[in-house]
């Protein structure tokens, strides 16, 4: 049996990870620039994403819903609750963990940042048909689940 393996060469062009990483990092940059101007960061808005859905989420929720880093997060959290977005309050349930709430303040972002998103979104896909759009957001959730696992 021979070994081609010398002969592979990596194209970045047929590379998932390499493509899914470029439009992360576009999509990302579109994303920060219309979220800007309310004072939002990147981070901040997956955040304030799982918090609109669900209040009271711990920080240990949130790492494992946004599949970051416990410093990450931490970070995050810091910086929204120095920029009024969050409270922290005691958990009666836990006492090491707190439960995270939003401020009005955050509450009131909510339409802004998720139309910013919905803008960055309808770019990124403009140039797919329904049916298209439909199949590739199929297919990038078969994706992260199977990595996932």
């Amino acid at each position: 049996m021979q070994c081609y393996c010398h002969h592979m060469t990596f194209r970045k062009s047929e590379s998932a990870g390499y493509l899914a990483n470029h439009m992360a990092r576009l999509f990302a940059l579109g994303l920060q620039e219309r979220i800007r101007p309310l004072g939002l960061a990147p981070a901040q808005f997956m955040t304030l994403l799982e918090l609109w859905n669900e209040e009271n989420l711990t920080q240990k929720d949130l790492v494992q819903r946004l599949d970051i880093e416990q410093a990450t997060i931490a970070n995050t959290l810091n910086r929204m609750q120095r920029d009024g977005l969050i409270t922290r309050h005691e958990n009666p349930d836990d006492r090491r963990a707190q439960l995270i709430r939003l401020t009005e303040k955050a509450r009131t972002l909510r339409e802004d940042a998720t139309r910013a998103a919905q803008a960055q979104n309808e770019k990124a896909l403009a140039g797919f048909s329904p049916g298209e759009r439909e199949a590739f957001l199929a297919m990038m959730t078969r994706a992260i689940d199977a990595m996932r696992r």
